[in-house]
């Protein structure tokens, strides 16, 4: 007879398993299903190990650099396999983290390949032996994986995508990077600092195409001033690969094919949802280009199944899957009589991207060109680090903050930063678009000095023609 749960969450990672403890907290009895890795692949092998990487890179870069600061660094090196060896101990540390909250919050865990038979059943199958399970409600959280190109498939020896490229069999010594999206320009950015000879190949007239163009342009500069080489408006036709490296064929902005020698490619062009083979089909659930159609409090086509995280629309972040994730539960939770609990619709316009290159960038709502596209008037805000006591006194002056609002409402339509930690800072302006504050309520928040926090204070104040310290 089947095990029967009023949740069964397929697939454990951000979004999953903080779906299933949010249930379990709300007292449904729940499961989750994992084919590989408790915690998914930002855990295991995206979010958090890549951030372990960049942060010896950045230290690396640091020693590099020590006399800058009055230090001195003689015959530094880097070792690869003992820095890829503490990025796999991080991810082993979290995923035993995982477990742990599995357990505590009294989760079954089932592991195996999970396939929805019915709105209300999943069979879950490992090593030739299928389970039956049933639930009330069941959540995809299943993800999604690396696109990968047809002509460039991954070898995980010189043609890799983001696994590859995080457990390297090598040390690159001249690299191809397709493709500038936050992936892309994060293994540019590691690589590059580890003393690889680093090409960043992008499609679109610049890199970081969703970001403020004025971002986009900043770090372009930067990253080719540390040595990079940046082809916008190009594209790889074709690839060759041999024994002691592969040959690019890359396409201009002139139109002209320029053969050239890599030791390696990353591929990093987007990703490809994980809708295959787990019956969808046969449920019916709707899908928009492979990704599960859902509504605001991530519910599909199909009664009691909702889908949350890479398998659904864009963006595709992780703390966006978590978010769903506790939107799911506490919706699935209300559905069953839970009057205590009020789920809240997604507003995607709030949720802040991060980037980790170095420098790294950050931005939360609209860039200044979609705002005007919108038909909104606007002010814009600038406040370079160059003008903030504390940028300086870290030896990080370069980079700036910029600020859009509605010059009618005063409302925050969005921010973009680039600079050191601003992954930190742009919560700040993330809980201010939240809370629906406006261009006033910032200006009237103190702000700790010395911070690089202030130049959020600044960046505001210049909207208004106001900034104190440029």
């Amino acid at each position: 007879m089947a095990q029967t749960y009023d949740l069964i969450v397929l697939g454990s990672g951000p979004g999953g398993y903080v779906a299933a403890i949010r249930a379990a907290q709300l007292g449904l009895k729940t499961a989750i299903v994992e084919r590989e890795n408790l915690g998914g692949i930002c855990l295991n092998w995206g979010c958090i190990p890549t951030k372990a990487l960049l942060r010896s890179a950045e230290i690396f870069h640091y020693m590099s650099h020590a006399k800058d600061y009055g230090l001195a660094a003689e015959k530094i090196s880097a070792d690869l396999d003992a820095v890829v060896k503490r990025s796999r101990g991080v991810a082993k540390q979290l995923n035993q983290g995982v477990t742990h909250l599995m357990k505590k919050n009294k989760i079954d865990v089932h592991m195996g390949d999970g396939v929805l038979t019915a709105k209300d059943s999943i069979t879950v199958t490992k090593d030739g032996k299928a389970t039956a399970l049933k639930a009330k409600n069941i959540i995809i959280a299943t993800g999604a994986r690396a696109r990968e190109l047809p002509f460039a498939k991954a070898d995980g020896k010189r043609v890799w995508t983001y696994r590859a490229a995080m457990t390297p069999p090598e040390m690159p010594s001249k690299l191809l990077v397709i493709g500038s999206g936050a992936i892309g320009i994060e293994f540019a950015s590691f690589y590059n600092d580890m003393g690889a000879e680093v090409t960043v190949v992008e499609m679109m007239d610049r890199i970081v195409p969703v970001e403020d163009a004025e971002i986009s342009d900043f770090l372009q500069k930067a990253l080719t001033k540390q040595g990079m080489t940046i082809l916008t408006g190009a594209g790889v036709e074709k690839i060759d690969v041999k024994a002691n490296g592969i040959t690019a064929a890359i396409k201009g902005k002139d139109g002209k094919v320029s053969p050239t020698d890599f030791s390696h490619v990353i591929v990093a062009v987007g990703i490809a949802p994980n809708t295959e083979n787990i019956g969808l089909e046969a449920l019916g659930i709707k899908t928009t280009k492979g990704h599960i159609d859902t509504d605001g409090l991530c519910r599909t086509n199909v009664a009691g199944v909702y889908a949350i995280g890479d398998v659904t629309a864009p963006p595709w972040l992780a703390h966006k899957a978590s978010h769903e994730g506790v939107i799911a539960a506490e919706a699935i939770a209300q559905s069953l009589g839970n009057k205590d609990v009020h789920p809240h619709a997604m507003d995607k316009a709030n949720i802040p991207g991060c980037t980790y290159c170095h420098p790294q960038i950050s931005s939360v709502g609209m860039t200044e060109a979609k705002a005007k596209e919108a038909g909104r008037k606007i002010k814009v805000g600038k406040f370079p680090f160059i003008g903030n006591g504390k940028a300086i006194a870290l030896g990080e002056a370069e980079g700036f903050i910029k600020t859009v609002f509605d010059a009618e409402t005063g409302e925050l339509l969005g921010a973009h930063m680039i600079g050191a930690e601003v992954t930190e800072l742009i919560q700040g302006y993330t809980v201010g678009k939240q809370a629906e504050l406006v261009e006033t309520d910032f200006i009237q928040t103190v702000f700790p000095h010395p911070t690089l926090s202030e130049m959020m204070h600044e960046a505001v104040l210049a909207a208004e023609g106001r900034a104190l310290h440029i």
